[in-house]
C-alpha cells in the first residue's frame, strides 16, 4: 500500500495505520477484514490506487498477485547466478522466457538488510486471516519460498504488466 519510497519503515509509519504499534495492536484505516482491527473493508488485493507499480509506470502496470508469484515459484526454473555485478535468481519458465530477480534485501527501521543476499518482493495480495499481513515473495541462495508478512517492511516490486 505504500506508493512512494520513505526512510522509515515501521507500524508507525505505515500508510494505513490508525492506531497501535505492535502486530498484535494495530489497526487499520484500510485493507482490513477483522473487526476489532479499524475499518473493515475486507479488501483481500490492493487497489489500482494504492499499487506501487501502478502509481510509478501507469497504464496496466501493476504489482503480481500472490497466485502470479506462486506459479512462478512452482513452474519456472531458478538459477542463483550474478548478473551486472548483483546476485539474484534468473528465473526460466517453460517456453525458455526468463527474467532476473536482484537480491535487493529489504528495509526494516531505518536499516536495510540483505543486499546481494536476499530478495524480498511484495505481491498485491493480503492475507485475510491476518490483516497485518501481505503475501510475498523471498529468496536466498539456497532457498525460494512465500508467506506472508507485515505490511510495512520495505521490499521489492516487481512489475508485471496485463
Amino acid at each position: 500500500g505504500e506508493t512512494s519510497p520513505k526512510s522509515d519503515y515501521t507500524w508507525e509509519t505505515y500508510r494505513f495505520r490508525t492506531s497501535g504499534d505492535s502486530y498484535d495492536n494495530v489497526s487499520f484505516s484500510k485493507y482490513n477484514t477483522l473487526s476489532g482491527r479499524g475499518t473493515v473493508d475486507n479488501k483481500s488485493r490492493l487497489d489500482k490506487s494504492d499499487d506501487a507499480a501502478r502509481q510509478k509506470w501507469g497504464g496496466s502496470w501493476r504489482m503480481p498477485t500472490d497466485g502470479e508469484w506462486t506459479e512462478l515459484r512452482t513452474k519456472c526454473k531458478w538459477t542463483w547466478t550474478t548478473r551486472g555485478g548483483h546476485n539474484g535468481y534468473l528465473v526460466t519458465g517453460p517456453k525458455g522466457n526468463s527474467i532476473f530477480l536482484p537480491a535487493a534485501g529489504f528495509q526494516c527501521d531505518t536499516n536495510l538488510f540483505g543486499v546481494g543476499s536476499y530478495g524480498d518482493y511484495w505481491s498485491s495480495s493480503l492475507d485475510e486471516g491476518s490483516p497485518g499481513g501481505a503475501f510475498r515473495l523471498y529468496f536466498g541462495s539456497s532457498t525460494v519460498g512465500w508467506n506472508n508478512c507485515y505490511r510495512y517492511f520495505g521490499f521489492t516490486v516487481r512489475p508485471v504488466t496485463e
